[in-house]
């Protein structure tokens, strides 16, 4: 079974070359740009690691990160949170997420942190 990532950005452009540099590891990939139900897209796909980017139109990804530690469900799933926007963040509070990475990111940095958190994962 191949490793599992939901990724929440609403730049269509990182999306894609996260969803292809992923894909390219032998990742499962679901993006969404948007969500209305952060928890009914969780339960629908059942991914390892949910990815989310803080500056989201509608929503902020704190609240989204802050809905999914707070459930029985899914606060065991690991919630990473990134972000261009470091120093608004880290006043606005840290919502439970497991690790932060920085826009910009590169990308070996950001396929080791996924992948610590998929550990247990059979591929």
């Amino acid at each position: 079974m191949n490793k599992r990532l939901l990724i929440v950005d609403d730049d269509a452009g990182v999306l894609d070359v996260m969803k292809e540099v992923f894909e390219y590891e032998n990742f499962e990939v679901k993006t969404l740009q948007c969500t209305s139900d952060i928890l009914n897209d969780v339960a629908a796909y059942n991914p390892d690691v949910v990815l989310i980017d803080y500056i989201l139109t509608g929503i902020n990804g704190g609240e989204l990160c802050h809905q999914l530690k707070h459930h029985d469900k899914t606060a065991h799933m690991p919630v990473i949170m990134v972000s261009a926007y470091t120093n608004v963040l880290n006043s606005l509070g840290h919502y439970g997420y497991d690790s932060f990475i920085a826009k910009p990111f590169d990308i070996n940095t950001l396929l080791a942190e996924v992948n610590k958190y998929c550990i247990n994962t059979v591929i």
